[in-house]
Parts: structure tokens; C-alpha cells; sequence
């Protein structure tokens, strides 16, 4: 079964739709290239997606060991790279401040940076800067 599909709504925007939910995205072209940037880039769902990928894999493996992440926040940053224009570096920033982690368990979550599916799957060229505040 299909995952999504995308259809091209102009004026470069696309409109993006998950089949199994129905729930949609639009994306624009960001205003340094050519856009409106009125909402979500492609690149900028990319970036998006490392965070939120990795989240996942935390919140899987803190459940797994009986703790929780709930409430924890990142922040992230695209950088673009030039010639070819394409992301050469995502910087996330996680906030657990507020959460009480042992060192056992910010060892599990410092782990799960590496291994989360879309960290595995960026090209080694784009370069990951990931930070996580106890």
C-alpha cells in the first residue's frame, strides 16, 4: 500500500496526503529559494523528521525501560549548503530539563541518537549536531 501521495497545487506549493489517516501537509518553496515559505519546506520536513524520528526511538526505548520523556522539547535548525543546494548540516537541540534521568537512562537516550531510522538513512554528508540538555 502506498504510504502518501503528493499533488502539485502551483505556484510551488504541494499538498501532501497520509493514506492511512487521510491527514494532509502542504509544503511550500522557502523564500530564499523562490517561495512564499508559508509553510514547511521539504528540507525543512526532512530536518523535522530527524527530530522527530529520533524522539520516537527515545520514547520507545524509555517506555521499554519504565521511564518517561514526556514533556522534553527540541529545537532544530536547517542549514543550507550551496553548490549543490542541499541540507549540509541539522542542529537539534533536546530540552529534558524537567525530566529526572539517570545516568543509566540518558545513556539509553544518547544511543537511540544514532540509531533512530531517518539518522541512518541521511546522506553522510549532511551533518547531524545533535545536543541533549539534562
Amino acid at each position: 500500500m502506498e504510504t502518501a501521495t503528493t499533488i502539485y497545487k502551483g505556484d510551488l506549493r504541494t499538498e501532501i496526503t497520509h493514506v492511512r489517516s487521510g491527514s494532509k501537509i502542504i509544503t511550500d518553496a522557502p523564500v530564499d529559494n523562490k517561495g512564499k515559505g508559508e509553510n514547511f519546506s521539504p528540507t525543512d520536513m526532512v530536518a523535522s523528521a530527524l527530530g522527530s524520528c529520533i524522539f520516537t526511538i527515545m520514547g520507545i526505548a524509555a517506555r521499554e525501560h519504565g521511564f518517561s520523556i514526556d514533556g522534553a522539547t527540541c529545537k532544530i535548525t536547517k542549514i543550507m549548503a550551496e553548490n549543490p543546494r542541499k541540507i549540509g548540516e541539522v542542529k537539534i537541540e533536546f530540552d529534558f530539563i524537567g525530566n529526572t534521568c539517570t545516568d543509566k537512562q540518558r545513556r539509553i537516550l544518547e544511543y537511540c541518537v544514532k540509531t533512530c531510522p531517518v539518522a541512518l538513512s541521511l546522506n553522510e554528508s549532511v551533518f547531524q549536531n545533535v545536543t541533549l540538555n539534562f
